[in-house]
């Protein structure tokens, strides 16, 4: 039976100073928790249901406690729980490691919804991308509805923190920076590197007048047609995965 120390512990987690003052998250769900226990993560604690197969901690150094659907309910941040909830450790990445080298980075800026950077991340795995860099003031990755939307995807890549132009007048003048702008060129009519930087703006603001500088190439999504009615722009993680396609083209 969980305390009511422990179960208040537990929800603190949902809160970002909480989690940074700890160094600790909470995952949820079968999917994802398995993953996290498969993987170099480091798992401290897992509460679970009887049902859920256990099996996956056996010979592993991890706190491990069965309770009951209600205290599920009662610990979890999903509308409907599923069967394990994990703390874990966050990894800490360094920012200088970060190999820009024949490959594309992310690079995200001031992206605040959780499901937007949650699918971004999904979307960037999918497309064999493997680091990003999120501006400080981007939506926290270890927010519960950005591990949920990745679906995992946070697992395998590494996400940083960082102030962008301090990031990105730091890199080599060599390498492409491209951003997706309004104004810049049809990215169906030009052949975009596979080596660079990719920057994805705010959902509402887009890219910032400071970042525009270091853009080498504008890219612009073509509207199938011109029309007063159609949306301003498309959403940051649905643009994501249209450039990113194109690039792998």
């Amino acid at each position: 039976m969980l305390s009511s120390v422990k179960i208040k512990w537990l929800k603190s987690l949902s809160q970002k100073k909480v989690r940074k003052h700890e160094g600790l998250f909470v995952a949820e769900g079968e999917k994802i928790v398995n993953e996290l226990l498969e993987s170099p993560w480091e798992v401290l604690d897992v509460f679970a249901l009887d049902s859920w197969d256990h099996v996956v901690i056996k010979g592993k150094n991890i706190r491990y406690q069965t309770i009951s659907e209600k205290e599920l309910e009662r610990i979890s941040s999903l509308t409907t729980p599923n069967k394990v909830l994990a703390v874990v450790r966050m990894p800490q990445y360094n920012i200088l490691d970060v190999n820009l080298s024949n490959n594309i980075t992310l690079l995200l800026e001031d992206i605040q919804d959780p499901g937007n950077l949650g699918t971004i991340i999904r979307t960037a795995e999918w497309f064999g991308i493997t680091n990003i860099v999120c501006s400080m003031q981007s939506a926290d990755i270890y927010n519960s509805k950005v591990i949920q939307a990745t679906m995992g995807s946070f697992i395998r890549t590494r996400i940083y923190y960082a102030p962008i132009e301090e990031f990105l007048v730091n890199i080599p003048q060599s390498l492409p920076v491209m951003g997706a702008l309004l104004d810049g060129d049809n990215i169906f009519e030009k052949d975009l590197p596979k080596q660079g930087i990719l920057i994805i703006g705010n959902e509402s603001r887009g890219i910032s007048e400071a970042t525009h500088r270091f853009i080498t190439q504008k890219l612009y999504i073509p509207r199938a047609h011109e029309n007063s009615n159609l949306p301003e722009s498309l959403n940051a993680s649905v643009a994501t995965a249209i450039i990113l396609a194109q690039i792998c083209r």
